[in-house]
């Protein structure tokens, strides 16, 4: 049975093999997640916020789509990962409060979405799949040595992504 790997908020992690990296209740929150499929290397990030400037504790790399992206592939090459051979997928940003915020704001969930794609395009990192949006929360499971990614979301089921 594979190890289970739990990625909490604004946390990252990296794992090789027989892995499943989770991470549970993403609402406006997104995960982040890499792999080589070559190197069976993956990775899974729980962003929290779009930038340093939403946020007084700026020391934690995991919240911020620009220090985490970054900070996760540097610990899925220390597992053998070639960057040039990373995908993406990006899953949440969800607009869980969308009736409390005004008309014609961004929702934080957007704006997470937005943030991840420009690091990751940055980065020359292709997006390959994404479960993004939408007003339900979800919940990620990514089996790392098949490369298959699990996403359950309220009301919806279970998706492979």
């Amino acid at each position: 049975m594979a190890e289970e790997l739990i990625v909490r908020v604004a946390d990252l992690r990296a794992g090789r093999g027989e892995v499943v990296l989770v991470t549970l209740g993403l609402g406006s929150c997104i995960a982040i997640v890499m792999h080589d499929p070559s190197a069976l290397v993956g990775g899974l990030a729980h962003i929290l916020l779009p930038s340093h400037s939403l946020s007084r504790a700026g020391d934690n790399p995991g919240r911020f789509p620009q220090t985490a992206i970054p900070h996760l592939v540097e610990a899925m090459v220390a597992l053998g990962a070639d960057p040039r051979r990373l995908v993406a997928r990006l899953v949440g940003g969800a607009s869980m409060f969308a009736n409390l915020v005004p008309a014609g704001s961004m929702q934080m969930g957007d704006r997470n979405v937005i943030a991840s794609r420009e690091v990751l395009n940055h980065l020359a990192i292709p997006i390959v799949g994404e479960a993004v949006g939408g007003q339900e929360g979800r919940s990620v499971w990514f089996h790392v040595a098949e490369g298959r990614l699990l996403v359950r979301s309220v009301g919806h089921g279970v998706q492979t992504l």
